[in-house]
């Protein structure tokens, strides 16, 4: 089966280029990170690299350590900014594993004992929410 090329008019591709607002967490040269609008659970955050891939399947390989390194990092603010118990990691591959955005990302969703992720129903958080959370969010990359 051959793969689908990158899409430039995906979602994430707009809000690298500013044309749809987000949420920003963390950014610099090569990654941001935002808020998910229809997170699983308060906190769900993603990382993003700026280089256009579909997936990472066809993602250049040199970007995987920073990418890695700045997933750590939001990882760590979001379960000090929640005060969770763990933090759940997800990325996805094409459709059949789940993938609906088709510029690689990563989920980090701050997790909580006894609490399960909410489905990924396609109802939006309501900015306000958002902005609250990504400013706990902030103030845990700065301590």
């Amino acid at each position: 089966m051959t793969e689908a090329a990158y899409d430039t008019d995906n979602i994430f591709a707009k809000i690298l280029r500013g044309e749809i607002p987000s949420h920003r967490v963390y950014e610099d040269d090569a990654v941001i990170a935002f808020m998910d609008v229809m997170p699983q659970g308060p906190g769900h955050t993603l990382v993003v690299p700026k280089a256009p891939s579909r997936n990472l399947l066809d993602a250049d390989p040199s970007i995987f350590s920073h990418l890695l390194s700045v997933v750590q990092k939001v990882a760590l603010a979001v379960k000090k900014a929640f005060g969770a118990d763990g933090v759940t990691v997800m990325q996805f591959n094409e459709p059949a594993s789940g993938q609906t955005v088709y510029h690689l990302h990563v989920h980090v969703i701050p997790r909580f004992d006894g609490i399960p992720l909410k489905p990924h129903t396609g109802g939006m958080e309501k900015p306000e929410i958002l902005v609250g959370n990504a400013e706990k969010i902030r103030s845990a990359l700065q301590s």
